[in-house]
């Protein structure tokens, strides 16, 4: 048997990973395709999402944009209804964004999309490799989240 270095192994896991999309991409569903979201919106809507409301100036900060960029993405987000603007209470200079009904929603649907084809991946599975995949899914989990958890899928499923 060859043993593979921890590089080979990384390696191998991008090449899968990368043929696992475009194996799924044909049935990429439509929300992604017809959305009419330019990229720098779609990012502006993530980083609101995951922070909730923020500062004009900790988006333009964040996506590595000027303030004034920032500003217009936000001005085309509110035009469509997806962001809300308001004032700190404790300083009116400062301009809070949050996501709105409509954009939660909007986003929420793509999220939804990406479950669909999770979904996919792991329709026909047996149990066994359904286990495995949990225990995959929780190694990473504690990878990214920086929990040295040993928390194995039947321990939280059960």
């Amino acid at each position: 048997m060859v043993k593979r270095s921890e590089e080979d192994l990384v390696q191998y896991i991008l090449r899968r990973s990368e043929e696992i999309y475009n194996t799924l991409s044909p049935g990429v569903p439509t929300e992604w395709l017809s959305s009419d979201l330019t990229v720098a919106q779609l990012r502006i809507l993530l980083v609101l999402q995951s922070r909730g409301p923020t500062r004009m100036s900790d988006i333009a900060s964040t996506l590595s944009v000027t303030l004034p960029s920032a500003t217009g993405i936000v001005e085309n987000l509110v035009k469509k209804g997806l962001v809300e603007r308001e004032t700190d209470s404790k300083d009116r200079r400062l301009v809070i964004c949050k996501m709105s009904p409509a954009g939660q929603e909007s986003i929420n649907r793509l999220w939804s999309s990406g479950q669909f084809q999770m979904e996919r991946l792991l329709d026909g599975l047996s149990l066994v490799q359904l286990r495995k995949a949990a225990d995959v899914a929780d190694i990473l989990f504690s990878n990214v989240s920086g929990k040295a958890e040993e928390v194995t899928a039947d321990e939280t499923i059960a």
